[in-house]
């Protein structure tokens, strides 16, 4: 809280209904407050220490990033016990701004990254594309990083089956049932499953 002060005018019978009448008294009454409630705002070169700590860890999308840096800000003011003040808007550009024209930072590359990535895990373009939604990418972009991707997306399907399943392949119905569903939920288009049962019969 700021230290402020203030004037009172009263009478003394004010103070004290026993008191003789006499002239107003002038009272100045002021308050100071020796501590601050509130987390400081980090300046721009500990928010860049921030942000490069954690480039530092992996990759990071720029609305990703951004996040992350908004909620290291609350993580800290509760850590302290303080009133969150929110890290301005201008601060937090111009520090990404910053990481990514020094290289740190380039959303082009962290989904090429990032495709692949999920891709080597057992992921399908499906589960991918959400991920990177969710991540701040914007559909063009996920679209276009996908249809230039190298990943053989039926190739992993088969992969990920066979480590499921063995080999050779369920071939009963209800059996490919079963490997279709787990396919899908990990993300497969059913374009990319069929394949893996067309491969599998040849």
């Amino acid at each position: 809280m700021l230290p402020f002060s203030f004037i009172l005018l009263c009478t003394p019978s004010a103070l004290c209904p026993h008191a003789l009448p006499c002239p107003l008294l002038t009272v100045r009454l002021i308050r100071m407050s020796s501590t601050s409630s509130q987390a400081p705002v980090p300046d721009f070169s500990r928010l860049l220490d921030r942000a490069m700590r954690l480039l530092s860890q992996r990759d990071h999308s720029r609305s990703e990033l951004k996040r992350k840096l908004q909620l290291s800000g609350q993580r800290a003011a509760y850590l302290q016990q303080q009133e969150n003040i929110p890290i301005p808007d201008e601060l937090l550009e111009k520090v990404l701004d910053w990481c990514q024209e020094n290289g740190w930072l380039n959303d082009n590359r962290f989904t090429e990254r990032f495709i692949q990535s999920r891709a080597r895990k057992g992921y399908g373009p499906q589960r991918v594309r959400m991920e990177l939604q969710q991540k701040g990418i914007g559909r063009d972009e996920i679209n276009q990083a996908l249809a230039e991707s190298e990943v053989d997306w039926a190739a992993c399907a088969a992969e990920l089956a066979r480590r499921k399943f063995g080999e050779p392949l369920p071939q009963t119905w209800a059996e490919k049932s079963k490997v279709q569903r787990f396919l899908m939920t990990k993300g497969f288009m059913m374009e990319d499953i069929q394949a893996v049962f067309r491969n599998s019969d040849d």
